[in-house]
């Protein structure tokens, strides 16, 4: 078991990889193509929303509630019960689903005045972003039915990572990437808008995606024709589920459309500065924390099933090291290096100095948090996998209240900054209520395993951090360096820090077997 887990988290996080650099790549070609201004505020807005309610219901609620009950059906039930379940949940969430998005594209413009309050002021006072309102109301026609496709690719993905295949689900997001690629390389002309031709990338991105998982449930025997069945036992066990899962492992996700909300009303850019700096945090956040918690969840669920308590204990520690291990040094990594990644990766045509600056100081902030994140995503599946989706939902509406009296806080003193630091406190108070829930309750407490992994984890990394700074050019010279030179400097301090920070846990005794699952 342990070698499997270890294999499918390599696995989930090389696809993983692969649609993070297509991902970056896509948000090159984005801010080369409209800079941080206007029509980059509102293609963000626009996308934003669908892939809020995405993460919200269809990665977030909706998974963590399949998943667990999936899981049990096939242990415990006939393989047609299983198939009819798989039925009757993809007819009862699509026909939700068609609703929602017709519902969506016709009030678009209600739902922009929802979350971009300051935009429609501007629009009802003939404001200077009264134009924003008008079109992010067009976009969001284009960009809503996106949260259809996805979220029946989530679907999917939760049926094939129950079957125990990572691979094909993980690989999906890259062919979003390389419609909304095409779509602004190949399209972007033809529009007087160039946004439309990326929200028309989103758009057949979803149906894409969806095409593509389609062959690969054939082959498990998980192709069904969808069937309505609001009352079956199953579904209704997954709708109880996921009401209070809505506010559970999603928490981060709320914290970050307030902060889309809030910074309509702050100068022009700072959404988009905020949204460069979180593509950047999210890259290692779905590469380590999002593939390590995705592979743990059926695994845990089946400990839970099957009463080993000892195997879900050291799946939770093996989860929980591996996020540290990884997330730390990112962490550190990131706000070390925020500036020069940032003028590497997008520092070009209209996305200017000033932008690369202001994005940077964003990006520390959120790397405050990201261990935090990953964390979450890890402890949220201990109560997910046995079904207990109502103690997450009452920590994280505690943490989002606290995030909202942060953000009030922070906001004057340092604008956008202050948006991205509320949302890594309210992380870390989000991860730490999660754990000392689970401890109190006596369903895992950390063991001398993880704690002696995290004593080294630290030390490594923060040698790693020391070296870097060392290493670090000033800030001057990273303006005067070509492009090509910024690349080479890049690369020879991610590598310095990387061996370093390696050859540092192999002198405090940090071996690959260390990275497998251990026997409680």
């Amino acid at each position: 078991m342990s070698s499997k887990l270890l294999k499918s988290s390599l696995i989930f996080s090389a696809m993983t990889l692969i649609s993070r650099v297509l991902g970056l790549v896509r948000d090159v070609v984005m801010a080369s193509l409209m800079g941080a201004g206007t029509s980059s505020d509102v293609f963000i807005f626009a996308n934003k929303i669908p892939n809020f309610l995405r993460r919200l219901f269809a990665e977030g609620a909706f998974a963590q509630a399949f998943v667990p009950v999936l899981t049990e059906w096939k242990e415990t039930k006939p393989e047609d019960e299983t198939r009819l379940l798989i039925a009757r949940v993809s007819g009862t969430l699509g026909t939700v689903l068609l609703l929602t998005t017709i519902f969506a594209v016709i009030a678009s413009p209600v739902l922009v005045a929802g979350f971009g309050t300051g935009w429609f002021i501007d629009w009802l006072n003939d404001g200077p972003d009264a134009a924003k309102y008008e079109l992010a109301s067009s976009m969001l026609k284009i960009t809503f039915p996106y949260l259809f496709f996805i979220s029946l690719v989530a679907l999917s993905g939760a049926i094939l990572n129950t079957y125990g295949k990572f691979g094909a689900a993980a690989f999906t997001p890259v062919l979003l990437n390389v419609v909304i690629i095409t779509a602004a390389v190949g399209f972007a002309d033809q529009f007087s808008e160039p946004a439309y031709a990326l929200a028309w990338g989103v758009f057949f991105g979803g149906l894409v995606q969806l095409l593509f998982q389609l062959p690969f449930l054939y082959k498990v025997g998980a192709l069904q024709r969808p069937q309505w069945g609001w009352n079956d036992e199953g579904v209704k066990r997954i709708r109880i589920l996921m009401i209070p899962a809505l506010f559970g492992v999603s928490v981060s996700q709320i914290n970050l459309l307030l902060d889309t909300f809030l910074a309509s009303f702050l100068e022009k850019g700072s959404i988009s500065w905020l949204y460069f700096s979180d593509r950047l945090l999210e890259f290692p956040l779905g590469l380590f924390g999002i593939a390590i918690s995705t592979v743990i969840l059926p695994q845990l669920s089946r400990d839970h099933v099957n009463q080993t308590q000892g195997g879900f204990a050291s799946t939770m520690d093996w989860g929980i090291v591996m996020v540290c291990l990884l997330g730390v040094p990112s962490a550190l990594g990131l706000i070390a290096l925020a500036e020069p990644m940032l003028m590497v990766l997008f520092m070009r045509g209209e996305f200017d100095a000033f932008a690369t600056a202001q994005s940077a100081k964003s990006l520390v902030a959120y790397s405050c948090g990201l261990l935090s994140f990953m964390l979450i995503k890890v402890l949220a599946t201990g109560f997910f996998s046995r079904q207990d989706t109502k103690t997450p939902v009452k920590i994280g509406i505690k943490t989002m209240v606290a995030n909202m009296v942060f953000n009030l806080i922070l906001i004057f003193p340092l604008a956008h900054v202050g948006l991205a630091l509320a949302t890594a406190l309210s992380a870390a108070m989000n991860a730490f209520f999660l754990y000392w829930t689970l401890h109190k309750q006596g369903t895992y407490t950390l063991s001398n395993y993880v704690w002696t992994s995290l004593a080294k984890i630290f030390i490594a990394a923060g040698l790693m951090a020391s070296a870097l700074w060392y290493l670090m050019p000033e800030q001057n010279a990273w303006l005067g360096f070509s492009e090509i030179q910024r690349i080479v400097q890049l690369s020879y301090l991610i590598g310095a820090a990387a061996a370093i920070y390696l050859l540092s846990l192999v002198i405090l005794g940090i071996r690959p077997r260390h990275l497998k699952v251990q026997k409680a």
